[in-house]
């Protein structure tokens, strides 16, 4: 298998205008991103929305690519970014980095990616972490994995993910939004329209449930920090120093 990670990036954002370039300890938390990413001694591009965002990782030596602004989601400007940059298919595994992560352990991306050889029925791979307190189970900002998993197991098939509450005494497993896609899942996911699922819920993954792919999920000790808005963005500055 011969992964490349790919972090989607654009600079409109509601909660969050121009969050890409978002200072943190003296950097644009999408170079914090792309950093990290790199740690993990695999590839990296950043399929970019607008060109600052392309110079800012151009600065640092970087590959960036700028793809159509108007693309509908994450996976559909990777796509774009990808036919760009690897037309004759060299990159047969596909690890979605988010840029709004400056502080992800590089070794998400190896995991995403080991998932994905290991498992032959899997065609995404994905992570997740126990929940951090009671209240997730009821928060529809916080979205749950269903997983066809046993206590003790740190892997298992996904089933479904939803925004409601979850009840039982089993441990409710919070997605974490990373993704590794074979390539030919990508491809195959981006053409699709979204489904009554992903519709109802706003979650794109269904799609890919509804479509039969499998997803499989990694379970990992914590999730990394996401800023999604100014307090996360105070969050990351203070734990940058």
């Amino acid at each position: 298998m011969n992964p490349l990670i790919m972090i989607p990036a654009r600079m409109a954002a509601t909660r969050l205008p121009d969050k890409p370039l978002a200072d943190i300890g003296g950097k644009p938390m999408i170079v914090r991103a792309y950093e990290q990413a790199a740690l993990s001694g695999l590839p990296v591009a950043v399929a970019a929305g607008d060109q600052a965002i392309v110079d800012a990782i151009e600065a640092i030596g970087g590959t960036a690519l700028l793809t159509d602004p108007g693309l509908p989601s994450g996976s559909d400007r990777i796509r774009a970014a990808l036919e760009a940059i690897d037309p004759n298919g060299q990159f047969d595994a596909i690890i979605n980095l988010q840029g709004d992560m400056p502080f992800a352990d590089p070794g998400l991306a190896t995991a995403c990616a080991a998932l994905l050889n290991g498992q032959p029925d899997c065609d995404i791979a994905t992570l997740v972490a126990r929940e951090a307190d009671a209240s997730d189970r009821s928060n529809p900002d916080v979205v749950k994995a269903v997983l066809a998993v046993n206590e003790g197991e740190r892997h298992g098939r996904a089933l479904y993910f939803t925004r409601s509450t979850l009840y039982g005494d089993a441990p409710v497993w919070r997605h974490i939004g990373l993704y590794g896609y074979r390539r030919e899942a990508l491809m195959q996911f981006c053409a699709a329209p979204p489904s009554p699922l992903e519709k109802r819920e706003k979650l794109e993954q269904l799609r890919a449930l509804e479509m039969g792919l499998q997803i499989w999920a990694a379970v990992i000790d914590e999730a990394p920090l996401s800023v999604d808005n100014p307090a996360d963005l105070e969050a990351a500055r203070a734990l940058a120093g």
